[in-house]
């Protein structure tokens, strides 16, 4: 599964890379998926896998439970009081907020919703560790299709960038290598393409 570079993904056409101009992209990962038919959309995708996309699979949700528990321990889980930071559903424009197929601040797992359009969802987590992003979108290519998931992440802190640091290896190695077969594995499922 791989990371890819800057690059491909700031020539992509989506409105996160205006929406979150000033966070920095920690990641950005993509996975081919099988071609089954023309015109199918990230929205019609999530309907018809009927899940969400970030459910983690058993090895993350052994890690999620470690570090949650350690997140319980040490206070990192909190949510920051409303006017500390900024969500950033607060620069949907107008027209963002038209477009948008679900309302901003929608619970989604861990996540809440900033935006949901056709072809891209951005979700937003906010604790002690982390303002972070998570972008998933998904382009139909030639003959196939490609599914880009993005990580921004602003700092609260001085110690997000040692939390990123230790983190990073569990989430390249582990976590979103299983999280982007599970995504293929429902895109299989959804779309009958095995």
């Amino acid at each position: 599964m791989p990371q890819i570079s800057t690059q491909e993904f700031e020539r992509l056409p989506l409105r996160v890379h205006a929406f979150l101009a000033g966070v920095p992209l920690h990641d950005v990962w993509a996975i081919d998926l099988p071609p089954t038919r023309s015109g199918i959309t990230l929205d019609e995708f999530l309907r018809t896998a009927s899940a969400c996309l970030l459910k983690p699979p058993p090895i993350v949700r052994a890690l999620l439970k470690i570090r949650f528990f350690v997140g319980r321990l040490l206070g990192w889980d909190r949510e920051p009081a409303a006017t500390a930071w900024e969500p950033f559903a607060t620069r949907m424009t107008t027209a963002d907020c038209s477009r948008s197929l679900a309302p901003a601040g929608t619970r989604e797992g861990l996540f809440r919703v900033v935006y949901r359009f056709e072809n891209e969802q951005l979700l937003e987590l906010i604790n002690g560790t982390a303002h972070a992003a998570a972008l998933s979108a998904l382009v139909e290519t030639a003959n196939a299709y490609r599914f880009y998931f993005g990580i921004y992440v602003r700092n609260v802190s001085r110690f997000t960038p040692v939390y990123m640091a230790l983190i990073d290896p569990f989430r390249k190695l582990i976590v979103y290598p299983s999280l982007l077969r599970s995504v293929r594995a429902r895109w299989n499922q959804a779309f009958d393409t095995d």
